[in-house]
């Protein structure tokens, strides 16, 4: 087959070779993301590729900034949310993760995976786990806990919601949501008010898959 794109096909971008790439780590492991299986998938061949990356070495970069930018940029936007109270900040964290176009689970656990194979990943995977728990950190810290409770705290809840997603457990919507109040004032120790439970729940309700 000639190195040009097939007939018919519009000009592919690219945020859709990235997209494509994402979805092959996801489902099959970072050996998957190759240079000819996305042109296949997308039905372009090589020479679309060449506009947007030098090398399959630059494609998985760029994947890799992308997932940094994407999972710890929002999780950190979502632990700097300003807030009255400190249930209310975490409300504002847990967002984050009940939005399907927040923190992508499966995502994270694909850069994971590669992380097993690769040295300069799983250095930037312990980059971003710790810049992920110091954000929660300084979340309790500005409701006014003490530096080593913030730091516990922090820890317990980032480690609780990796945790939650690697044990891929099958819990409904509901069954998660009645515990809301419970988990709040577990992480937090503090009780939150009724309409902080409530205003939590219509969120994740209304973005249920």
């Amino acid at each position: 087959m000639a190195d040009e794109d097939l007939p018919g096909n519009i000009k592919v971008t690219r945020a859709d070779w990235l997209r494509v790439a994402m979805d092959l780590l996801i489902s099959d492991g970072v050996q998957s993301v190759k240079v000819l299986t996305i042109g296949a998938r997308l039905g372009v061949s090589r020479s679309s590729f060449y506009w947007y990356f030098q090398s399959r070495q630059d494609l998985l970069d760029q994947l890799l900034a992308e997932w940094e930018r994407g999972n710890t940029g929002v999780m950190i936007a979502h632990a700097d949310m300003p807030a009255p109270t400190i249930t209310a900040a975490l409300n504002n964290f847990f967002r984050c993760v009940v939005d399907p176009d927040g923190f992508n689970h499966q995502l994270d656990f694909g850069v994971r995976e590669w992380a097993r194979r690769d040295p300069t990943v799983r250095a930037v995977i312990d980059r971003s786990d710790t810049a992920r728990q110091q954000a929660i950190a300084g979340m309790f810290l500005r409701h006014g806990y003490a530096p080593a409770e913030a730091d516990i705290r922090s820890r317990v809840l980032y480690y609780q919601q990796i945790g939650y997603y690697a044990l891929e457990l099958a819990e409904t919507v509901e069954d998660r949501l009645s515990r809301v109040e419970g988990y709040l004032y577990c992480f937090t120790g503090v009780h939150p008010s009724a309409a902080e439970v409530e205003e939590f729940k219509r969120f994740a309700r209304s973005h249920a898959g």
